[in-house]
């Protein structure tokens, strides 16, 4: 079936946001078509006004409305912990758990040879530079149990050791809920080398 040209266009639109593939894509596109036109309105409105308004924090590189951002702001935060993620994503899930209280990095990414992702691309040289001037007793390392976040950890780990600050990495192995039998060899293997004294 044949869209008009501006319905071609938005499908692409949509098509090139990460994880909408065309059917997808289509759909948002027909669904917005069937809005009302106060709606679309609306929502055109709402995507000009977050572009608008959000940036990111000068200290912590998290999206925010205003800077600093609220968790640099504040003071009940423990200034002695510094946890860093690849995205502002990573963060909110972190923060959605509620057991961690120390500041954070957003890296705005990981290392990715292969996409042409090298350090220089993320913000690597801030935090350097944001450990060298802060008064830090560790360093968290929470990047995502991928292949390049594996290896943005090791690069960290390495790049951080000379500082002489506690590095640590979040903990890989079993999930709450989870049974071995439905587990990847990856995970298992994890959950066996990271296993704690009872």
């Amino acid at each position: 079936m044949e869209y008009t040209k501006s319905t071609d266009r938005l499908i692409a639109e949509f098509n090139r946001l990460p994880g909408v593939g065309r059917k997808m894509a289509q759909r948002i596109a027909l669904h917005i078509l069937k809005l009302p036109r106060e709606e679309a309105v609306r929502l055109a409105r709402m995507i000009l006004e977050v572009k608008k308004k959000t940036r990111h924090c000068s200290q912590c590189y998290n999206l925010t409305e205003s800077d600093p951002c609220p968790m640099c702001s504040d003071q009940e935060r423990d200034r002695s912990l510094l946890c860093l993620v690849e995205e502002a994503h990573d963060l909110a899930a972190l923060e959605k758990a509620g057991a961690y209280r120390g500041l954070y990095h957003v890296l705005g990414g990981a290392l990715s040879p292969l996409e042409g992702i090298g350090p220089e691309e993320l913000r690597v040289k801030e935090l350097v530079e944001r450990i060298r001037t802060g008064t830090f007793r560790e360093i968290i390392l929470g990047t995502n149990p991928t292949v390049e976040g594996e290896a943005t950890a090791l690069y960290l780990e390495r790049l951080l050791k000379p500082l002489e600050i506690t590095v640590t990495r979040l903990a890989r192995g079993i999930p709450v809920g989870g049974e071995l039998e439905y587990l990847d060899g990856v995970t298992l293997a994890k959950a066996i080398e990271n296993r704690k004294k009872v």
